[in-house]
């Protein structure tokens, strides 16, 4: 009777211990409709320039920028960039490509592609999710994993696939016709274009290249201590090193960093257009470590650690708590500041974007331990360490790279402060730099593509360019049902 006694209770511990699990899970979900991770500006090699709503031109792009619809990408002579769309998604461009994201929702991903060469490496993609590149001759439609490849020539449209891809191509005139893996189409002519089919060429060293920087980033060692769909974290290998720590669990410390060094002190607090203040890091490998996860002090170094594995990481446009003495800041005398922290371990985010129900201690996508005293307290453990306060004067803060302020006893008085009340001053700022970027010939920004979707800028978003320049209506756009010409319309950057 005793035995029955004792597993009785065994039984109702298991039930009572899932049922906590459940309910983190369950938990986490919700807290995940806070908002998508977005793809991110990966790679940049050569020069390479970006414009975004609101920006007055282009200007050289940042790695490490979040993209928002709307936002164009152009790759000057011999440069390359890199947008990673999921955990196993990449885009790519070469040289002398104009390349924009147009929507961006959580089953459906579009680009447009006016001017030179994309590849679309796809290893794994859900079945719910379509992505669609828009070309001059045809939209692509894509929901299966594979390798694509549009080439823009002028007049003149070409699709590889490969890889056991598949993909539905939408002349701007005709029926669609599906084009599989091994296969290339081509189509000539603007409106009604030429229309033919053949096996696919060889691979070119910039397709090889692609494929093999893709298995690079997906084999790394850092994957290995980070959750699965965490972006981010092929970049660590070669920047640091990864340890073991008693407390923290797996933790990566970056190598070669400057003498007093903190993290979110090299780069910009940009206006996103989804997210609002956003840290955008000027590292290389500084992704996963502003977007995910916690910072602590190992031996006097700084080290990054990404937290117990979750099933659902979650995306935040950075981790840090503001700090102010708020009687100054209201004063806008000139010599306040505002400061910043990265959370630690345990420590509670507190969103300033999203629904106004999740403006309240958050830990979202955290699989540790949650400290909730400081709540109370206001006590973050980073505030005491050695430069673990980055501050800049309230009227350089979100304008370019950092230039954080030190000594003189300039942190005395600081203390946490509603978010809310920093993340406004930053409004017309939605660029990291302001340095000119090469603009786009002429003619290339004045191609109209074809689509199957209005973009979302047509929708009422995003819908203002720079002083001078007026839009140029001239997408046509098909009805996803039945891929009927419905009408003509289209926009471009300046």
């Amino acid at each position: 009777m005793r035995i029955q006694k004792i597993i009785g209770m065994v039984l109702v511990a298991g039930l009572l211990t899932c049922g906590i699990v459940y309910a983190q899970e369950t938990q986490d979900d919700d807290q995940a409709d806070i908002g998508g991770t977005p793809p991110r500006l990966s790679f940049v090699d050569g020069k390479v320039s970006f414009w975004r709503t609101g920006a007055p031109d282009w200007v050289e792009a940042e790695i490490n920028t979040p993209l928002a619809p709307g936002d164009q990408l152009y790759s000057g002579e011999s440069a390359n960039l890199e947008v990673q769309i999921d955990q196993r998604s990449f885009v790519r461009a070469g040289a002398s490509t104009q390349i924009g994201l147009e929507n961006l929702e959580s089953n459906y991903t579009q680009f447009k592609v006016t001017a030179g060469y994309v590849s679309l490496d796809i290893r794994d993609i859900d079945p719910e999710k379509t992505v669609e590149v828009d070309a001059p001759n045809a939209a692509l439609i894509i929901n299966h994993p594979g390798y694509y490849r549009i080439d823009v020539d002028g007049e003149r449209t070409s699709v590889t696939v490969r890889r056991s891809g598949e993909a539905t191509i939408t002349p701007s005139a005709g029926d669609s016709f599906q084009i599989l893996s091994d296969e290339e189409a081509t189509l000539d002519g603007a409106g009604t274009p030429q229309i033919g089919t053949y096996q696919a060429p060889e691979m070119d060293q910039w397709d090889q290249w692609g494929l093999s920087r893709t298995d690079e980033l997906l084999n790394s060692t850092s994957a290995r201590y980070v959750s699965a769909g965490m972006y981010g974290a092929g970049d660590l290998d070669e920047a640091g090193n990864w340890r073991q720590d008693s407390e923290y669990g797996n933790v990566w410390v970056p190598a070669d960093t400057p003498e007093g060094w903190a993290p979110y002190s090299s780069g910009s607090w940009i206006n996103d257009p989804v997210y609002g203040t956003t840290w955008v890091d000027s590292e290389p490998w500084g992704w996963a470590p502003y977007h995910y996860g916690r910072w602590v002090s190992l031996d006097g170094q700084w080290a990054w650690c990404p937290g117990p594995p979750v099933r659902r990481p979650v995306y935040a446009p950075a981790l840090v708590v503001f700090l102010g003495n708020q009687d100054s800041i209201e004063r806008g005398d000139g010599e306040s500041v505002i400061a910043w922290v990265p959370l630690g371990w345990g420590e509670p985010l507190v969103p300033w974007w999203g629904p106004e129900r999740f403006r309240r201690p958050w830990w979202g996508g955290w699989g540790g331990p949650r400290f909730t005293e400081v709540e109370h307290t206001g006590r973050y453990r980073n505030m005491a360490l050695r430069n673990g306060i980055v501050m800049v004067h309230e009227r350089h803060f979100g304008q370019g790279p950092v230039r954080s302020l030190h000594g003189g006893g300039i942190n005395r008085g600081l203390r946490p402060m509603q978010a809310d009340s920093v993340v406004s001053r930053i409004h017309e700022n939605v660029l990291p730099t302001e340095k000119r970027g090469i603009r786009p010939p002429a003619a290339v920004l004045q191609r109209s593509v074809v689509a199957t979707r209005a973009p979302r800028s047509m929708r009422g978003e995003n819908s203002s360019g720079p002083a001078g320049y007026a839009p140029h209506l001239r997408l046509a756009l098909f009805d996803q049902p039945d891929r009927q010409i419905r009408r003509q319309a289209g926009i471009i950057p300046p």
